[in-house]
C-alpha cells in the first residue's frame, strides 16, 4: 500500500470547480441501499467499475461545509480510500485528467481544492488507529 501519493482528478464542466483538481466523490442518492453502496456507485461512475478501492466507511476522517456558487450548502464527509488496483477510466462528463501527486508536493500544487492538504493530513493521522476489518472493498 503506497501512502506517499494521493489521487486527484481535474473537474470539467462543473460550475464551482471547472479545471480544478479534487478528490472523486459525490452525493448519496435515495436509491443507494447504504453508505458503502453509494460510495461504490460514485467510484464506478467516476473512475470505472474495474478499479479496486478499500474504503473506511465507518467514520469520516474530515468533514467540511461547502457552499456552492448557487447558494446551496452541503456537508461533505471525507472517507479514507486506498487504491488497490485496476484500470482507471475517468468519466469524461465529470473529469478531464487525473494525477497521482506526491503528498510532499500537495501544499504547493495548483489548481486544487483548498482543503485537500488538511483532509490528507487528517486521513494520515487516523490511518494508524484503523484495523483491516475497518475497511470494505468497493
Amino acid at each position: 500500500m503506497d501512502l506517499s501519493k494521493v489521487f486527484l482528478a481535474q473537474r470539467t464542466g462543473e460550475q464551482d470547480y471547472d479545471g480544478t483538481f479534487t478528490f472523486i466523490g459525490g452525493k448519496l442518492e435515495t436509491t443507494d441501499a447504504a453508505l458503502e453502496a453509494g460510495l461504490k456507485r460514485e467510484k464506478d461512475e467516476e473512475i470505472g467499475p474495474d478499479t479496486r478501492v478499500r474504503i473506511c466507511a465507518r467514520q469520516s476522517c474530515y468533514t467540511t461545509l461547502f457552499r456552492k456558487k448557487s447558494g446551496q450548502s452541503m456537508v461533505l464527509p471525507h472517507h479514507i480510500a486506498v487504491f488497490e488496483g485496476g484500470e482507471i477510466v475517468l468519466n469524461p462528463a465529470e473529469y478531464a485528467a487525473y494525477k497521482w501527486l506526491n503528498i510532499d508536493h500537495l501544499t504547493h500544487f495548483e489548481p486544487k481544492i483548498d482543503n485537500i492538504p488538511l483532509a490528507v493530513e487528517k486521513a494520515l493521522q487516523l490511518l494508524p488507529a484503523l484495523q483491516p476489518d475497518d475497511f470494505t472493498f468497493i
